[in-house]
């Protein structure tokens, strides 16, 4: 007797094989079998008539390192056919740490991911110092879908530098033994990985550079030392390569990574890729490097998106283009009723129009200061601003911008900006894809997707809650490059093994990610025509108030972990069958 049998479908088993038809047969968690199951008793029948069965998505990069301790949901993620997410990567998160530098990781947290501190102040449930306590915290609460979690350098350099770390002082040999030691530690308990951010994009919501963002080349080399001996663990970087290190900042930069990758004693490394407009080719550079790398034995991989990485602007998000406006600033504490009704008037109209953009970036804030720089060129930037719609578009031509739209109807364009955030009573969301789009087509993104080295990975689930909800990334890359896209076309196949096999075979986790006898019942049921995203909408339901935004998805029949359905027709359930994944156990 079987505890569940999914009947009728077409089986993609994640290997990129091609889908067959064929009953799975599910007890215990397990998957017992895969075949002609007619006439075989279960508990429960799901149909999957005209529906694929797939693995459960593995999503390599995930922040939901607070909001995991507090939300069993973990939406939006769950919403979206994963099954497995990896937490703590940038080099953020919330252990190991002292209890008196828990205010100081909330702040980074809250500035690196756009996660409100007051939701993490008053959602975490701290329960732990020591990495290991964390991985038991974790262990010990039941959730939707499975967690795995990589240790962030900027907490263990804090953990072990304490207030000398934030001050970007330099590690001592001490140092880095001591913070080797407690790596290792974590790497034993059942961490996957280890994780740093190197980047000018990425600032404490004081402002201040992250703790790790220029550690030397010695500190991580010796911190890749940790992984010596051990059958499990990647380490995972972002960087925006063009920090000061040599005559030529790329190659200066390229080179502190690749020293950590070498000296990982042969475990995977992956790197955050992207098209920058201020310097179109670097990714290719990037793959360049990678490429060279993984010639002489190093495994370097890189972590791609399926789409444009940018933000969604609003007066209800984070960031929108009248922000620095003085009139602007002046309403912006008002409710967003009272805010919209005077934004109509002439007058505020008129003024917040007319006005210089002040600084919102620089001391005291965790904006970082590109924002400061696309507002000051915010007439040119609104050729890469798309309203959605109901059913989005993520490949939208040029002549669809606010900019171009405005240009054709004769109208300034920020003033075409102004009156669009004003529509669906100020609650409307615009587009921004600020990196992979400046060809105005996906077309670049598809060149990453297709490379050797490249990996799923850069959704972001939990962080960035007020600019993206890139979480949807897996429903994306099945509905649009494995169905809509004209040229480029992924079989799906193809786009079900990117997403699973391929992945958990990166992380190392062999009991997920394809379909099989004797494996974890991580599955979705998918009806492949009908898959598709719907508008993102924003939603208060984090602690203290704090809001996000969650993007709905029809087409998921169903989504099971460890046998058990989690969601149905894109509702949660309330069983909360998943757990902890501990790396080499």
């Amino acid at each position: 007797m079987l505890d569940l049998k999914i009947s009728g479908g077409s089986v993609v088993d994640g290997t990129g094989a091609p889908a067959f038809r064929a009953d799975v047969g599910i007890r215990g968690g397990r998957i017992v079998a895969v075949g002609d199951l007619t006439g075989q008793g279960a508990a429960e029948e799901l149909h999957a008539e005209g529906a694929i069965v797939t693995p459960g998505f593995v999503d390599l990069h995930t922040h939901y390192d607070g909001q995991v301790t507090w939300d069993p949901a973990l939406m939006p993620s769950s919403l979206h056919g994963v099954t497995t997410a990896v937490m703590g990567n940038c080099g953020v998160g919330f252990a190991p740490v002292h209890e008196a530098d828990r205010a100081a990781l909330i702040a980074l947290m809250e500035g690196v991911e756009d996660i409100p501190g007051s939701a993490l102040a008053e959602g975490i449930r701290w329960a732990w110092e020591g990495f290991p306590g964390y991985l038991d915290a974790l262990a010990a609460t039941p959730r939707t879908i499975d967690v795995a979690a990589q240790v962030p350098h900027d907490a263990l350099r804090m953990f072990v530098m304490r207030e000398r770390a934030s001050a970007q002082e330099a590690a001592t040999d001490g140092d880095i033994a001591a913070m080797r030691a407690v790596l290792r530690e974590a790497l034993e308990a059942g961490a996957v990985g280890f994780s740093t951010g190197r980047t000018d994009n990425h600032r404490s919501a004081t402002g201040a550079a992250t703790p790790a963002s220029e550690a030397s080349v010695r500190e991580l080399v010796g911190l890749a030392g940790a992984f010596e001996g051990l059958g499990h663990g990647v380490l995972q970087a972002v960087s925006d390569f063009d920090m000061a290190r040599g005559p030529d900042p790329f190659d200066g930069e390229f080179d502190v990574i690749e020293a950590m990758a070498r000296a990982a004693h042969g475990h995977a490394t992956s790197l955050s890729l992207m098209q920058r407009d201020g310097d179109p080719q670097q990714w290719t550079r990037i793959l360049s490097r990678a490429e060279a790398a993984a010639a002489e034995g190093v495994p370097l991989h890189v972590q791609v998106a399926p789409r444009g990485i940018g933000v969604l602007i609003g007066l209800t998000a984070t960031f929108h283009p009248f922000m620095g406006k003085a009139s602007y600033q002046a309403l912006a504490h008002l409710p967003l009723e009272a805010r919209v009704a005077a934004m109509r008037t002439p007058e505020v109209r008129g003024r917040i129009l007319a006005e210089p953009s002040l600084p919102v970036a620089g001391d005291g804030s965790a904006i970082p200061p590109l924002v400061d720089r696309l507002l000051a060129i915010i007439d040119q930037v609104s050729f890469k601003m798309f309203r959605l719609g109901d059913f989005p578009d993520y490949e939208p031509g040029l002549g669809a911008s606010i900019g171009a739209r405005a240009r054709a109807e004769g109208k300034a364009p920020l003033a075409a900006l102004y009156d669009a955030l004003l529509e669906q009573e100020g609650t409307e969301l615009l587009y921004f894809p600020i990196f992979n789009y400046q060809a105005f087509n996906l077309d670049v993104v598809g060149q990453m997707m297709n490379h050797p080295l490249a990996l799923p990975g850069l959704s972001d689930g939990g962080a960035h809650v007020g600019t993206i909800c890139d979480a949807s990334f897996p429903t994306f890359l099945l509905s649009h490059w494995a169905r809509d896209r004209a040229t480029g076309r992924w079989s799906v196949e193809r786009a079900v093994n990117f997403l699973t096999g391929r992945a958990a075979d990166f992380l190392g986790v062999a009991d997920r990610g394809r379909i099989a006898v004797g494996l974890r019942a991580d599955l979705n049921v998918i009806d492949h025509a009908a898959l598709g995203l719907r508008r993102p909408r924003m939603v208060r339901d984090l602690p203290g108030g704090g809001q996000r935004l969650l993007q709905d998805a029809v087409g998921y029949r169903a989504t099971l972990v460890n046998g058990v359905v989690i969601a149905r027709e894109g509702v949660l359930t309330g069983a909360l069958p998943g757990g902890l994944v501990r790396a080499g156990r």
